[in-house]
């Protein structure tokens, strides 16, 4: 059942991606280089929300918190963050767009994701050599979060405040930026 609910739910992400124009690389360059605001919109808004729902259902106990999982954090996480930003940048496609892309149709994503496959293998191969250098530096104690989310095994930089305080501030603040963004930007070019 869970196979299931995961390709639904991939599937109907995929169609929201694609219907929001995120499956188009000239839609995400333009939105990197500041000149239209839809996906961006789109991005802040979906981040928002869908935080501020998450954080409110564990908030009221209907999602089991030893369900949450961070992840350590890394220097080699910023750095990588950085190439892969980079990439994304030039080339106008993540792992999912360059997915729902090639889904609907387009031949360059293919290009991106058999890059991202190759990508990763070379990571697993160079993994031995590379675990032992400073990219896997902890930052912050490797498994903090930014606010207390109630699970003990996580500790917070914001200690005291309950995460529902700090996630409902940060959620509204994207849904309110991405209501006041303008479509595009009228200025020169």
């Amino acid at each position: 059942m869970q196979i299931i609910l995961a390709i639904l739910i991939g599937g109907l992400f995929g169609f929201v991606l694609h219907r929001a124009g995120a499956a188009n690389p000239q839609n995400i360059i333009n939105m990197q280089r500041l000149k239209d605001f839809h996906l961006i919109k789109v991005i802040l808004f979906a981040i928002g929300f869908s935080s501020l729902i998450l954080f409110l259902l564990l908030s009221l106990g209907l999602i089991d918190e030893g369900h949450i999982s961070v992840k350590t954090s890394y220097i080699g996480v910023l750095i990588g963050g950085a190439i892969f930003g980079l990439g994304f940048a030039i080339g106008g496609y993540c792992p999912g767009t360059c997915l729902v892309g090639a889904g609907g149709g387009r031949k360059d994503a293919l290009f991106f994701i058999l890059g991202g496959l190759l990508g990763a293998l070379l990571f697993t191969l160079s993994y031995g050599f590379l675990k032992s250098t400073f990219l896997f530096d902890k930052i912050a104690g490797g498994k903090t979060t930014l606010a207390d989310t109630g699970v003990s095994k996580f500790p917070a930089l914001i200690d005291g405040i309950p995460s529902i305080v700090v996630a409902g501030i940060i959620a509204i603040a994207f849904m309110l930026i991405a209501w006041k963004l303008p479509t595009s930007y009228k200025g020169k070019t």
